[in-house]
């Protein structure tokens, strides 16, 4: 089985668990009790929190940003400077001019889905779902979910069209239909309330 490869100026807690294949770089942080699967890259810089849990194959680009208790499933792309908060509301002190501790605010992950790619810079509010496969554009701040498929850009972040699991932005067909320029793959898109969901018409 192959081991993780951790460079000397990387600081990674001694209660994290830390997948085959994975490399972290120079000066990364991973923090206690945090989950890091097989085959991913750990960015110099990058901050992975406590109890963060990483699937395999993840890519977290240089000073990227997760904040716990983020998820992020399978072949997700984490660009270079990412932030994903965990606080809705946040303060340095309370009320009463204390130090606020972590007992005293409710951290609200992240989850990126299966696949998404989340650009440069862009920035995602606490607690939001980002979507499989979907592509988050360069500096970007999301501040609601992000559907399946979506290509969502600006600030807030806004719909503009969709991609495919190569993340290459789809070409509309007739029907309602998609399709992958490169792949060729299909995919159907269904209207709703809220402004759309597209799924693969294949399996």
């Amino acid at each position: 089985m192959d081991q993780a490869r951790i460079l000397p100026s990387a600081d990674v807690d001694e209660r994290a668990v830390i997948g085959g294949g994975t490399t972290i770089w120079h000066l990364a942080q991973v923090r206690e009790e945090a989950s890091i699967g097989r085959d991913c890259i750990v960015g110099r810089g990058a901050y992975v929190g406590p109890g963060v849990r990483l699937g395999d194959r993840v890519k977290l680009q240089n000073h990227a940003l997760v904040y716990e208790p983020a998820v992020l499933e399978d072949d997700v792309f984490i660009g270079p400077a990412v932030v994903l908060t965990n606080d809705l509301y946040p303060r340095s002190s309370d009320v009463d001019g204390g130090l606020k501790r972590p007992g005293d605010w409710h951290a609200m992950g992240v989850t990126v889905r299966q696949g998404a790619s989340l650009g440069a810079r862009s920035v995602i509010v606490a607690g939001l779902t980002i979507g499989r496969y979907a592509l988050v554009g360069a500096g970007a701040v999301v501040t609601r979910d992000v559907p399946d498929f979506a290509l969502v850009v600006g600030n807030p972040a806004r719909r503009i069209g969709w991609v495919g699991r190569a993340g290459v932005r789809l070409q509309a067909e007739d029907g309602g239909r998609w399709r992958c320029p490169e792949t060729k793959e299909e995919y159907v898109e269904e209207r709703t309330a809220d402004g759309g969901r597209l799924s693969p018409a294949f399996r």
